[in-house]
């Protein structure tokens, strides 16, 4: 127990709230993709059996280890062929936006549903000590990570959401620079990770952006509640 406290970035007994909450993320997350993609005419998703909420087709264990360890980890990417679209730019934004804006959709109905529950003293009806307590922190690891992933997908790096958006956003001669120096902004993506004081900079402030959305969110929610 001891050994895994030390491995695992987030303490042992905390765990089952994120990894719960990680299912529902990264689920949604990769249901938005494959809905829409096969929305607007790409079946490639659909065939794979990614059209779903089942957690399973989804999951990707080295992804979750990498994230409970590093910081850092991945669910299975939703394969997408935007040929198969009408407007391969327009559709190919909605796509990758999908997945992040999911994200904050999650965040969104998480800290309202945790606003209305405080609000209105139903929180305090729970009398149970062990469930007052995993009532809030499923919804302290839920709505904070929703909001993290939902910023995080939007750096503008691959293979995140963000650089497929800033593909099919910036003019065709920018593109063709930009996969001319894709393997290249891969290596600065995984050596900001890797790297302790580089993610100390970039990646981990998201997480203070994250609890700021939420506090935003929250703070709308005991207006409209009338707190």
């Amino acid at each position: 127990m001891d050994f895994l406290n030390q491995i695992l970035r987030v303490p042992l007994d905390q765990l089952p709230y994120l990894l719960i909450s990680l299912i529902i993320a990264f689920t949604v997350h990769e249901f938005a993709h494959a809905y829409f993609a096969n929305k607007f005419g790409d079946p490639t998703a659909r065939l794979q059996g990614r059209v779903t909420l089942n957690p399973v087709v989804h999951f990707d264990l080295l992804g979750v280890i990498f994230l409970l360890i590093a910081g850092f980890g991945w669910a299975r990417p939703v394969p997408v062929n935007r040929d198969n679209f009408d407007r391969p730019r327009q559709m190919g934004i909605i796509v990758s936006a999908a997945g992040p804006l999911s994200n904050l959709l999650l965040g969104f109905l998480g800290t309202m549903i945790y606003t209305a529950l405080s609000q209105f003293g139903m929180l305090n009806m729970i009398s149970n000590e062990i469930l007052f307590i995993a009532v809030h922190n499923f919804f302290g690891y839920f709505i904070i990570l929703n909001f993290f992933l939902f910023l995080f997908n939007l750096v503008p790096l691959p293979p995140l959401d963000g650089y497929r958006l800033l593909e099919d956003i910036v003019p065709d001669h920018v593109r063709i620079k930009l996969k001319q120096v894709e393997h290249w902004s891969i290596l600065i993506f995984l050596v900001i990770l890797i790297v302790p004081p580089l993610r100390n900079i970039t990646i981990e402030p998201l997480w203070d952006v994250a609890k700021l959305i939420y506090f935003q969110f929250a703070n709308f929610f005991i207006i409209l509640f009338g707190g």
